[in-house]
């Protein structure tokens, strides 16, 4: 598979380095380092596939320029970009042109975040009763250097979409109601800090993201009928551990079994290999979890 890869960012480059020889060639009109300054300055017959790694103001333009030369896309997170009727629209279209479009959620292929799912699937934990999550990093200062990413949503529009994605990969894209939203610029113009409650049918729901978080932080806990379960850290930050808690009734201290995975992350490679094995298999574009987000991002920001 022959992969154009379109903005030499960071996320760009580490998507370089897993490619490895399917790679072809960088797009970017900033970089002296590119190939090509322009998408359409490379031969179409020249590559099979597009990693768009680029601001979210040019994703669905180019999009509908591979859509029409029939080229696979893995985009980076969020296609939150349009109404959910305009999402379906592009998955229209490229279903009718026989092309794959992959929104990048990487975390979805976090060790522990898979063994989360298949807890839930086989309902150890019973009923679920509340979610709770924090995602934070020390990045606010890069942000605010930057015209691009220091407005809108901020910290809300750059890790609350992952968030979601892993609330919808654990228990499916289900209805938000009773949300709230309190928001900070501490050292920003976007908001750097915001906490998020909301309620999926019966969950109840804690969402917290931060730039002013001075150690790279990820913490989950789901709190259930039967037991809990608890994560802490990210397999590229280190050890990341994963906590079951069973109950024990009536009160009383849990049975604990603890789960530890120290690996480089391996993310990213899952990741490709997925995107490659669904265009092997001639899956469609499935935007359904896309118009949820951006449905919840909507919310978000009439509440701030």
């Amino acid at each position: 598979m022959r992969v154009l890869l379109v903005g030499l960012g960071t996320q760009g480059r580490k998507r370089i380095k897993i490619l490895g020889q399917n790679f072809i060639g960088a797009v970017d009109p900033n970089s002296s380092e590119a190939r090509y300054s322009l998408i359409t300055d490379v031969p179409v017959e020249n590559y099979d596939a597009v990693f768009l790694c680029v601001p979210d103001g040019v994703k669905l333009k180019l999009i509908d320029y591979c859509i029409l030369h029939k080229k696979h896309v893995l985009v980076e997170k969020p296609l939150a970009l349009a109404k959910a009727s305009d999402l379906l629209e592009l998955q229209n279209n490229s279903n009718s042109s026989n092309i794959f479009i992959y929104t990048a959620y990487n975390h979805r292929f976090e060790p522990n975040v898979s063994s989360i799912r298949n807890i839930l699937n086989q309902q150890e934990i019973g009923r679920v009763f509340s979610v709770r999550m924090c995602y934070g990093n020390g990045t606010s200062q890069l942000v605010k250097s930057s015209d691009w990413r220091d407005k809108g949503l901020g910290v809300i529009s750059d890790l609350a979409p992952h968030l979601l994605d892993m609330l919808a990969f654990w228990f499916g894209a289900k209805k938000i109601t009773n949300m709230t939203v309190i928001s900070h610029n501490f050292e920003t113009k976007a908001p750097d800090h915001a906490v998020v409650h909301f309620t999926m049918d019966e969950l109840v729901i804690e969402i917290q993201m931060s730039l002013c978080m001075w150690r790279n932080t990820f913490e989950c806990e789901i709190i259930g009928e039967k037991g809990s379960l608890h994560v802490s850290s990210l397999c590229k930050w280190g050890p990341s551990t994963l906590i079951q808690r069973q109950r024990v009734m009536p009160s009383g201290k849990p049975i604990e079994t603890v789960t530890q995975v120290e690996m480089p992350d391996p993310t990213w490679e899952l990741e490709h290999a997925y995107f490659f094995s669904q265009i092997k298999g001639k899956s469609q574009t499935n935007f359904l979890t896309d118009c949820w987000i951006a449905d919840a991002l909507s919310e978000m920001e009439s509440r701030i």
